[in-house]
């Protein structure tokens, strides 16, 4: 059975969608079509849906998933998602994400997130009606900034802004998830090793390090570290390090007033031309250019 990839790019290019906003990290889309067509979907980015009324349901990497009226639905990257189906009635909003701007974000409760989509692999976050209320505002004031027809200066930056807002608001909804968690010993032995990793990369002052040295903290092989972060996630160790790292280029390129020179030292690349070579290689652009995009 032939399973189609998904990509941003497609999404926001797509004749099938209705995109309400897009740019290189997030498409926001009102249809559901694209969901359903292609028997099985390899999602190649993050995907949100909130139910807003009636029930959908399908299966990421084999997990049943079912979708009710205030419930969210998460489902990470580089996963299979399948069985597609909804009811008649079934409304939505819906939005595609890379992991570049997750990180960009949450920054550090992005281990919150994590531990969520990759530890317990919960893809539903239940939203009492307080919360629904809640994050309606988010919404609202959004889809005003996306439909005004004056396209002001710092439009993305603006739109980003209020959607970096909602993701953290979830995120605190996610911790009261797992505060409210029943203790499940085996699964958290499982993820153990793959959690410590994460917490090691989220926490050490200088990402840009081999699989090795964060094996050697955890006192196990490279190899063994990534053969679990792959079980875990769909991604190996080094996967992960390199999203963390672009992660925080692009923060410091972005979002502080530090020179070039001074990212290069706290980011622990060796020299400018050594990481002007690595953002050019990754984002398709020198620091400068991707600073002033």
């Amino acid at each position: 059975m032939k399973v189609e990839d998904i990509t941003l790019r497609q999404l926001a290019e797509s004749q099938d969608v209705s995109v309400g906003y897009s740019d290189d990290d997030i498409v926001i889309i009102d249809n559901v079509k694209t969901l359903v067509e292609p028997t099985l979907a390899h999602l190649k980015m993050n995907l949100l849906v909130i139910c807003m009324a009636g029930k959908a349901q399908g299966t990421v990497n084999g997990q049943l998933c079912v979708m009710e009226r205030g419930n969210v639905f998460i489902c990470p990257p580089n996963v299979t998602f399948s069985d597609f189906m909804m009811s008649t009635d079934f409304e939505f909003k819906a939005m595609f994400f890379t992991s570049h701007i997750l990180q960009t974000f949450l920054r550090e409760k992005i281990s919150i997130w994590n531990e969520v989509m990759y530890i317990h692999r919960k893809h539903i976050v239940t939203m009492s009606d307080h919360d629904a209320a809640y994050f309606s505002h988010f919404y609202d004031l959004l889809r005003v900034c996306i439909n005004d027809d004056v396209q002001v200066p710092f439009h993305t930056e603006v739109i980003q802004s209020l959607l970096r807002a909602a993701f953290v608001a979830l995120c605190g909804r996610m911790k009261q998830m797992l505060a409210d968690r029943p203790d499940q010993p085996q699964m958290r032995q499982a993820g153990n090793l793959f959690q410590r990793f994460l917490f090691l990369l989220e926490k050490a002052p200088v990402k840009h390090r081999s699989v090795e040295s964060f094996a050697a903290e955890l006192c196990i092989t490279p190899k063994y570290l990534s053969a679990v972060c792959k079980k875990q996630s769909g991604k190996t160790a080094n996967e992960w390090i390199t999203q963390q790292v672009l992660g925080d280029i692009r923060y410091y390129l972005k979002h502080t007033d530090l020179s070039i020179k001074q990212i290069c030292v706290r980011l622990g690349f060796p020299n400018p031309s050594f990481f002007g070579k690595y953002v050019k290689e990754h984002f398709g652009m020198t620091p400068t250019q991707l600073r002033n995009s």
